[in-house]
């Protein structure tokens, strides 16, 4: 009886220790990964603002796009970057299916300044995923980690980067656990996800980095018929979320297809991109979109396509061989056309803007978990049973598409079973 005991308080010493060794490793590694990344990100997110301030006071910089467009090809060749996967690259190397270089940082710095400088029409998350992912694992490599904690490390980075610009550091943890494999989290990353992304956050708060927030101005009781018109939106916006994506990917691959010189590709993209702003007589559709967002939310005025023209630009832009992220422009997305619905539908247009931003951005990532956390991040808790509502339904709705061809579903979203496919491109 004497010897069980003893061997029982020996395991449970052992477990101890053990855990709290792991806790102490953990906390060392997110905290160097969230200061270095929030460091990094901080710069990143200054330059970023500082570009689009510059762009709008000189408006007629955009006619050197199609030069700007040129320099990000070139700056690849020098680099020898030829086969970009973007944010893809990332979420593969979290599969041990390929490897982040370390000049990715860089490139991605420096080609999405660029491109937001000239006007191109793109967000910025994607772009911070790419710079955290590739910072964590050159991270990984100097502490000599190994292949799974590397995956750890990786995605630490991915949460600190995207906490850090965009100032929601509880959807930013959650977003790289969940992002890579629907259906399954990577909870051992949890810990060390959570950390980075906080102390990145709180690093960029010192910085003076903005957070995004935004106030709905009216949100009606929870009945019946707003809830069935809160319904009917997210339908829409899982709709819109499968044609966005179906855009991005077909575009992609007519470009490649057809336009096979990189440089005669973003060239010819740059020029639509000019004859359309000229024909639309607006640069709203240019840069992230963010005035639109705010003016679709809090003046609940927006133009009646500008869902649509955003699609549009932002396919242009990206899939010609421009930087950036989707993330934002699924945001202006849903936002317009949530305004649009709510006007017609005789619903708040300030809170069917919210929940449009929020249900066409779950449909692009399938990633309903993340989605919860921005809205409560972004608008406060007072409209949840809405966005609730909407994220539910965009999820089951928006089907087996998504933004990014290397995330797995790995269990149905419509059964308890296991699938194991790739999203649809």
């Amino acid at each position: 009886m004497k010897k069980e005991m003893q061997e029982k308080l020996e395991y449970y010493y052992h477990r101890i220790t053990s855990n709290l060794a792991l806790f102490a490793k953990w906390m060392f590694i997110s905290s160097i990964v969230g200061i270095v990344v929030g460091v990094i990100s901080s710069a990143f997110a200054f330059s970023m603002k500082a570009v689009t301030d510059y762009r709008l006071e000189h408006p007629n910089i955009i006619y050197l796009l199609p030069l700007a467009g040129c320099f990000i090809v070139l700056l690849y060749a020098l680099f020898r970057y030829k086969n970009d996967k973007g944010t893809n690259l990332v979420l593969s190397t979290i599969h041990a299916e390929s490897e982040i270089p370390f000049k990715m940082a860089p490139l991605i710095f420096i080609s999405t300044v660029t491109t937001h400088l000239f006007g191109g029409s793109a967000g910025r998350e994607g772009a911070a995923l790419q710079l955290g992912g590739s910072i964590g694992n050159q991270l990984g490599r100097w502490l000599k980690l190994d292949e799974p904690d590397t995956r750890v490390i990786v995605m630490c980075g991915m949460s600190a980067a995207f906490s850090a610009v965009f100032g929601t550091p509880m959807a930013a943890a959650i977003f790289s656990l969940e992002v890579v494999s629907v259906g399954v989290m990577y909870y051992a990353a949890l810990m060390p996800c959570i950390f980075s992304s906080i102390i990145a956050s709180m690093f960029s708060a010192r910085m003076g980095i903005d957070t995004e927030s935004f106030e709905i101005l009216h949100i009606p009781a929870l009945h019946i018929i707003p809830c069935f018109k809160v319904i009917l939106l997210a339908m829409i916006c899982a709709l819109l979320s499968v044609v966005f994506c179906m855009m991005l990917h077909g575009t992609g691959d007519l470009f490649r297809k057809y336009i096979k010189n990189p440089y005669f590709r973003i060239l010819f993209s740059s020029c639509l991109i000019l004859i359309l702003t000229k024909l639309l007589g607006t640069a709203d559709y240019l840069g992230a979109g963010i005035p639109v967002i705010e003016k679709s939310i809090h003046q609940m005025q927006v133009e009646p396509l500008a869902f649509f023209w955003k699609m549009v630009f932002t396919t242009l832009t990206l899939e010609a061989g421009f930087k950036g992220g989707e993330i934002v422009p699924s945001f202006f997305i849903g936002a317009s056309f949530g305004c649009i619905f709510g006007t017609i539908m005789g619903i708040s247009p300030s809170l069917c803007a919210s929940t449009g931003m929020i249900a066409v951005f779950c449909g692009v990532t399938n990633c309903p978990i993340t989605s919860m956390f921005i809205s409560f991040e972004l608008f406060g808790f007072e409209g949840v049973p809405f966005f609730l509502i909407a994220i539910s339904v965009s999820y089951l709705m928006s089907g087996y598409y998504g933004l990014y061809a290397d995330q797995t579903i790995v269990y149905s979203k419509y059964k308890t079973k296991y699938v194991n496919r790739k999203t649809h491109d």
